[in-house]
């Protein structure tokens, strides 16, 4: 019987060693993503450890974290059953870093130079409230019931929005928040990010400071076939280079965002499977890879932070906007923006007006409509990273639609032939949300 009873327990040690050998890589990853998230939402937005680990972590495994915050020294802890810490560091001006144990915190860092936008003006060209603005083509009961479509009732955790906002004609007409949430909280934009990043390529374009049609200037690439992939082509997801986006798997993109020191050279090594142009692959690495790109166009690491916020972040008054960064000091072009609604609301105005930030031309107009154009076999969804209507996505909705996205629900729609910028901040990918109704009843409140 005892020899019986050893060679079960030797059995039961043997099938612990095996799970814990097989999903470490995994258990790498979920604390790398629980330390991240905990650390984000309590320092950049001062939300409680309670509500994040009820809200933003409340996703299955990620349940598993437990968590340690020093608030002195701005970093957090997670661990599963005390297995593979995982640290996330908190630094002003550049939000928080996953970091790994050969990461020196004691080392001096740069900060982006920011300004703030200061004149009397009420949003969205200054930071005074709003004026009251009524519309007389506008029902606003039809209205309201749109937008508290978006919410959950009481007790429910179906649709899971924090914020809609509705802006016709530059007036917010429409502006409602969930509970723990208000016109100051910061919100993560996720793959939003990825339209900021692309937005410096029309900037640089129209201050002659760079062609999106010519080959992407990487020295690794020159001598085989990804010579002739252009920066158009990483713009639009098509260079045909091998990537495995899957966010809820060990892949490409998770080993990117929570085991990589330089997230630009992600896609960078990547071979190509396909030739440019030919197969559209959505890709966070690509992003990633652009911020590095971005990067090379400055002579000085500090010219490259200041440049994010003072031609575009800054200049249209998103000072509520933070971009967090890498070990290697890259901003996280693909998905680590962080918000107010509000703010979010400015970048969709921006593009409603073609470049034109009160005045001053920030792209050419073309750019506009160069984001918006489908990119070859996208199938009328994607175009120069931000998603589109034009395959008729949502039926229900204008076919110039189109928007920047993030994968938890996050949306900033831009609707053209209607004056419309309206922004959805959510926790929930998927179909938590009918967007095609959301859409359709806010575009219904319009009178004909």
């Amino acid at each position: 019987m005892k020899k019986s009873f050893k060679i079960l327990g030797l059995a039961t040690v043997l099938c612990l060693v095996y799970l814990v050998y097989t999903n470490y890589p995994k258990l790498d990853i979920l604390c790398g993503f629980s330390a991240k998230s905990m650390a984000s939402g309590h320092f950049i937005d001062n939300r409680s450890q309670e509500m994040i680990e009820k809200s933003d972590n409340d996703i299955p495994l990620i349940t598993l974290a437990k968590y340690a915050i020093n608030e002195n020294k701005k970093y957090t802890i997670a661990s599963v059953y005390g297995l593979n810490e995982r640290k996330a560091i908190y630094r002003v001006g550049l939000g928080v870093t996953l970091i790994n144990d050969d990461f020196d915190v004691s080392k001096p860092y740069q900060v982006p130079k920011r300004t703030k936008l200061v004149n009397n003006l009420p949003f969205p060209y200054g930071n005074n409230e709003p004026k009251d603005t009524v519309f007389a083509n506008v029902d606003y009961s039809k209205l309201k019931n749109a937008v508290a479509f978006a919410f959950d009732k009481k007790g429910e955790l179906n649709k899971r929005t924090r914020s809609v906002l509705v802006i016709y004609k530059d007036k917010i007409i429409a502006e409602k928040y969930d509970t723990g949430f208000n016109k100051n909280s910061k919100i993560l934009g996720w793959s939003m990010t990825k339209s900021i990043t692309a937005t410096y390529f029309g900037i640089l374009q129209k201050q002659g400071k760079l062609d999106v049609n010519k080959p992407a200037p990487i020295a690794d690439w020159k001598n085989d076939d990804r010579k002739n992939i252009t920066i158009n082509d990483l713009l639009h997801m098509n260079s045909g280079l091998e990537w495995d986006e899957k966010d809820d798997a060990i892949s490409d993109l998770t080993k990117m965002l929570y085991l990589s020191e330089d997230i630009t050279r992600s896609q960078l090594i990547k071979p190509a499977q396909y030739k440019p142009n030919t197969h559209w692959n959505y890709s966070s690495g690509t992003s990633n890879l652009l911020a590095g790109i971005l990067r090379n166009q400055f002579k000085t690491h500090q010219e490259y932070l200041d440049f994010w916020y003072s031609a575009l972040i800054d200049k249209i008054g998103m000072n509520s906007m933070l971009v967090e960064t890498d070990m290697a000091g890259n901003f996280v072009g693909s998905s680590y923006a962080w918000a107010t609604t509000r703010d979010w609301a400015k970048f969709g105005l921006l593009y409603l007006h073609n470049g034109n930030w009160n005045g001053e031309q920030l792209f050419d107009e073309s750019w506009a409509k160069y984001v918006a154009t489908p990119t070859n076999t996208s199938n009328g969804e994607y175009g120069a990273h931000f998603w589109l209507n034009a395959g008729g996505k949502y039926p229900d909705v204008p076919r110039d639609l189109y928007s920047a996205n993030g994968f938890q629900g996050q949306k900033v729609f831009i609707i053209p032939s209607l004056d419309l910028v309206i922004v959805r901040m959510g926790l929930k990918k998927g179909e938590g949300l009918d967007l095609n109704a959301f859409l359709k009843g806010i575009i219904g409140s319009f009178k004909k």
